[in-house]
Formats: C-alpha cells, structure tokens, sequence
C-alpha cells in the first residue's frame, strides 16, 4: 500500500525524523492559510499524488511571495499531472503539501528496503540526490553505497558509520544524520514497510539533516497490524477496478495500456506461464487475475465480471489447474457470469485437474459459446484464432 509525502512526514514527524514544518491542504483557502501560518516565504506548493517526478511535471513550485504562492497553488490545485509514473492520462491534484523554503546546501538520496537475496535489510544512498535513483544506478552505478543490516540484530553503529562516511557527510552534520538514520530504519521495520524512501534528503546552510521528501510502501499482509496506517489508504489514488476486485477477496493488476486479452487463473507462477502463453499467441494481456486456491462461484463470477468490462479485451483466457479449486466450481462460476452479463468477447477455458471431467461438462450443457481448450498449447491456438 502506498500513502501519501504529507502521510509519510506525519510517521516522520511521530518516529524522529525531521522533516519541514509544513500542513496538507484540500482547498485553495486552506493553502493560503497554511502558508500565512508558516509566516514568511519562500513557501513551497506540492502537489500530493501517488507517483514520482512531480516537480518536473510542473507540480512542485517554490514561491518568493505570496502572489505567486496563490498563483501556484490555484494552479497546481485540479490539475491532471502528468509524469512518467503516471502514464500519459496523468493524475488529478486533489490536495496539496504546503510547506517552508529550506536554505540547502546539498541533496542526498537515502532509502532502506528489504533485499530477498541476502534476507537482510538494505540501506541504499548516495549523494547523487534529487535525480532519478534508476538513472544513477543505470549511468553511474559507482555513486550508490549499500549497507546491509541483519535485522535479527537490528541497526548498529557501524551501519550508521559506513553510510555517513559513504555520503561524505560534514562533521557537523554527522550526528543529526546518524539519528535520523537510525529512527528511519527503525520505522521502516516496526511498521512492516516494503520501501521507505527519502529523496532528497538535504543538508541545509545550518548543518540540519532533514526529509525534504518522502515515500513510505508497506506490505499489504501485515496491514492487520498497523490500523492507523490502513487509515491512509486513499481509494482516489488506486485503479478502481484494483479496488473493486480486492473487495472480492481477488488479486487483481491491471498490466497498463496496450493489452487486449483477459485472463483468470488461480496461482502467481500459473499467471505468468499463462501471461506467456498470450504473449506466445499473438496478443498482448491487459491484467493478472489470481483468484487464489479456495476461490467461490461468486469470486469467479465477479472475476470474469471486471474482465468483460474493460473495453480493451478483446478475447479471456481462463486457464486454471483445479486443485482446491475444483474444476466443477470454476465452471459453474463461469457459466454463471456468462448468463448474467452475457459473453461480449470469445472466452478460452483450459482446464486440468480435480473434476475436471464434471467441469467439462457443466460448459457443455450451458449452452453458451464457451471455447474448450484440452491443454495450453490448443489454448494458444485458440487464442490466435480468437483475436486474429
């Protein structure tokens, strides 16, 4: 789950990292409140959306007065921000970030992830701050220092020593840097968080180290155990048909623009194989759709359901290996979608497994112009067919 900068300063803010003074605003009005509470100028407008490269997309501006403090914020405010996390159709501004100029004197990059190889945590940094981390690491891989912590042990001074010394930080600075960095590791680890991010982190003309930004991930399993963080969860931010198919209990992405067939399986490594096998046929797949081991009638139904409402499918791939998932109750969930809202596309079904025999022939008696596939290979062919 992602959350806001203005969230992820607040855990700052309670967790003893510093950041900006600096208040979220919904409204013009609330802006130019929020800035004549701040009580001098330069004032910076941000504008709170769940995608990077904000300030090239024109909606990061830092006002010297407060014209121009009102001319940007009723700007940025309702604006469709476009940036390269965004996609072409962009985002719209809903609320904006207002907070205090900082004398800087330098910008840094610093993030703590976990890293799967080596089942530590990692403290990534550089001081190639305020750019683009993946072009650095592209064109200039030799900026960037890692630190790995063990985090059965947890950080220690050594940590925080190689990454102060890797960022050539000022003595001055070195011990403000040293407990941020410590409270930011620790908060990255209590709250279960797949990527905190800060970037950039500055130094200012007073020797301050503070989060100019700010980018908290966290991992949607352990949400159970963070209610206040659930509550920044904004639904506004999310793809509606993600949303809607987590409510159905499926494990729904939408794959961006460009794709033309649907597909429903029940596994993560059956999606990719199957993501394959379209890619194989011709076509190009507008979603992963994982509707789990244990999936109901209802769950298939809603599935197929979301499937047939995105205008850019133009054929469904169903393929699915009936385990627990008995191939009887995938049919039955199907023919019972395909009755509701009708078959606006050729749907593909293979199956294999448990039932498979009743499932094959639940398809056969519906009625419906449901395609058979006997394995994937003949799946694939059909696929061709269908979309060609």
């Amino acid at each position: 789950m992602k959350i806001h900068e203005y969230q992820a300063k607040e855990l700052f803010r309670k967790n003893g990292v510093a950041v900006p003074d600096g208040q979220v605003a919904f409204t013009v009005e609330e802006a130019k409140a929020a800035a004549e509470k701040l009580g001098s100028y330069p004032v910076v407008v941000k504008a709170q959306i769940h995608a990077g490269g904000r300030g090239l997309g024109g909606g990061v501006k830092v006002a010297k007065n407060e014209q121009e403090f009102d001319d940007y914020a009723g700007s940025i405010l309702g604006m469709n921000l476009v940036t390269k996390q965004t996609g072409p159709g962009g985002k719209r501004v809903k609320k904006l970030l207002v907070e205090q100029g900082l004398n800087i004197a330098k910008e840094l990059y610093l993030s703590i992830l976990p890293d799967r190889a080596t089942a530590k945590m990692i403290i990534m940094a550089s001081e190639a701050g305020g750019m683009d981390i993946e072009d650095v690491a592209e064109k200039t891989p030799e900026k960037i220092i890692k630190v790995y912590v063990d985090p059965n042990v947890g950080i220690q001074g050594y940590h925080l020593r190689a990454a102060a010394f890797g960022l050539n930080m000022p003595k001055a600075s070195m011990k403000p840097f040293t407990v941020l960095l410590k409270n930011l590791f620790n908060l990255a680890v209590n709250y279960d968080c797949s990527l905190v991010e800060i970037n950039p982190l500055i130094i200012t003309a007073e020797d301050d180290v503070i989060a100019l930004d700010g980018k908290m991930d966290f991992d949607d399993n352990a949400l159970y155990r963070h209610p206040d963080v659930k509550e920044y969860r904004d639904l506004d931010e999310e793809d509606p048909t993600e949303v809607e198919a987590g409510s159905h209990g499926l494990n729904y992405i939408h794959l961006g623009e460009g794709g033309n067939v649907g597909n429903m399986v029940n596994g993560a490594g059956l999606a990719m194989a199957t993501m394959d096998c379209i890619k194989y046929a011709g076509g190009n797949p507008v979603n992963f759709l994982d509707v789990g081991g244990g999936a109901s009638a209802e769950q298939i139904e809603n599935g197929f359901r979301i499937l047939q409402s995105d205008e850019n499918v133009k054929a469904i791939l169903i393929n699915i290996f009936g385990g627990i998932l008995r191939c009887d109750r995938l049919a039955n969930g199907v023919v019972q979608a395909a009755e509701k809202v009708g078959l606006r596309v050729p749907v593909i079904i293979r199956m294999e497994g448990t039932n498979l025999k009743e499932g094959r022939q639940i398809l056969a008696d519906s009625g419906l112009d449901l395609i058979n596939a006997k394995d994937l290979k003949d799946a694939a062919e059909k696929l061709k067919e269908a979309i060609q």
